[in-house]
């Protein structure tokens, strides 16, 4: 089965702290993993940040929200315990305690007040959340994100040749290529080798060098172009280079350099628009948002 909801960790957790003693988060998770008979594939997914699985977080945000309602508290980093409130809360014998129970509690409709708005009359905007605070705000900024790359790819078609070439140029010293800008620039569209149209040091040194291609297509690159591509490259006894589109690459072609030497990197329209939002070229920041953790060592006294 799916990870499930965090809310639906509110009263595994509760009953796990039921007995009174103190329990470790890393134990929580495995008893409640194997409890609902988790997947090893779903417990490994990972936030779209890449930083934390979904069951931690889900776990972890299910925990926080219950020392809100007093109904667990965290004596320490990672340890929790239950409370008379939260002893009394298992006993009403709900099926599921979600955050319209904990809504009775006033310490926790202080901490949900601030989270998120409260509409007068009625039921609190994410009494039915499946997800935590932290993967809706990782969503929200993939979705942002996604919107940015397409508007930049469609800037990259409207613009001319030169662009594109200078556009190249730009990713690839971004990446740490090329040596000066001067050198680089002159890499570009200077050669006339039928497959090649760039070559570019891969250090300042220009110990070795990579060749490019680099093609504002609007539908796919097939495997015939980018054989044409290694082709040139043989000829030019070259070990590494860069195939570059405004397009995408058929499956037939990604397949195709996995398994040959040299080695043949694809950039693709959409994988080109995401290095630039990474390398902050043709971008800028309008807001920056810092998600802070409890520094325990902090409020540790010797």
């Amino acid at each position: 089965m799916a990870i499930p909801d965090f809310q639906s960790f509110f009263r595994p957790l509760l009953e796990i702290a039921a007995d009174g003693r103190e329990h470790s988060m890393k134990e929580a998770r495995e008893l409640i993993a194997k409890n609902m008979a988790l997947a090893n594939d779903d417990l490994k997914e990972l936030l779209p940040s890449g930083t934390q699985t979904k069951f931690d977080n889900r776990i972890a945000w299910a925990k926080s929200y219950l020392v809100q309602a007093k109904a667990l508290e965290a004596p320490r980093r990672a340890i929790f315990c239950i409370t008379e409130r939260g002893r009394e809360l298992l006993k009403e014998g709900h099926t599921r305690i979600d955050v319209k129970l904990l809504n009775r509690y006033p310490e926790f409709v202080e901490f949900h007040s601030i989270k998120t708005s409260s509409i007068a009359g009625e039921e609190h905007p994410d009494a039915g959340q499946l997800e935590t605070p932290e993967e809706i705000l990782q969503k929200a900024y993939q979705s942002i994100r996604c919107d940015l790359a397409a508007e930049i790819l469609e800037k990259i078609k409207a613009n001319t040749p030169q662009f594109f070439e200078q556009l190249v140029v730009d990713i690839m010293i971004s990446l740490g290529y090329g040596g000066s800008r001067s050198d680089a620039g002159k890499s570009i569209g200077q050669s006339g080798d039928e497959g090649i149209d760039g070559i570019i040091k891969e250090d300042r040194l220009g110990l070795d060098v990579i060749y490019l291609q680099a093609k504002r297509w609007e539908g796919t690159v097939g495997r015939p172009e980018i054989h044409k591509f290694v082709g040139a490259l043989h000829g030019k006894r070259a070990k590494k280079g860069v195939f570059i589109t405004t397009g995408r690459f058929s499956a037939d072609a990604v397949a195709y350099v996995e398994s040959i030497d040299p080695k043949v990197v694809l950039i693709d329209g959409r994988t080109l628009s995401e290095l630039m939002i990474d390398r902050g070229l043709g971008t800028s920041t309008t807001a920056t948002y810092e998600i802070k953790r409890i520094d325990s060592d902090y409020f540790t006294e010797e």
